[in-house]
């Protein structure tokens, strides 16, 4: 009895278990290998120089078109700027509006903290980068 009920425990905590790989490997993104230095002393980034300020960083060769904002002095948020829920398209490039970015297709809202949509439509959340400060107003982002 002690075998059954143990392999009971065992098949529902299995079954109870969900994985979220469905919602973090977003099919509209293509996986881009890139690593880029930005200077904020530079006047095209100086926008990073103060908190909650987003700025749109162009495509710059391999890299993808980026969407950066800093929070702190060592905490800075770097994020693909394709809308999350469209194939490319002419209008997949997001909109900064105040601290979130705005997908023009189909009007979804995201924040630039979190990278999820404030009404929680959408299957994917924003792609996020990592971001690494290396010296004053010096940060690389990569992936």
């Amino acid at each position: 009895m002690k075998k059954f009920v143990f392999l009971f425990s065992i098949l529902f905590l299995i079954l109870g278990c969900s994985s979220d790989r469905i919602r973090n490997v977003n099919p509209y993104i293509p996986n881009y290998n890139f690593s880029i230095t930005i200077d904020a002393n530079l006047p095209l980034y100086s926008g990073l120089r103060s908190a909650v300020n987003p700025i749109a960083i162009p495509d710059s060769g391999p890299s993808p078109r980026l969407i950066v904002m800093k929070i702190s002095e060592t905490d800075y948020r770097a994020w693909d700027a394709h809308c999350p829920n469209q194939y490319t398209s002419s209008c997949t490039q997001m909109v900064i509006n105040g601290v979130n970015a705005k997908c023009p297709c189909d009007d979804i809202e995201y924040s630039l903290f979190t990278g999820v949509s404030i009404d929680g439509s959408g299957d994917y959340t924003m792609k996020p980068y990592r971001v690494e400060v290396i010296g004053t107003n010096l940060i690389r982002i990569s992936n």
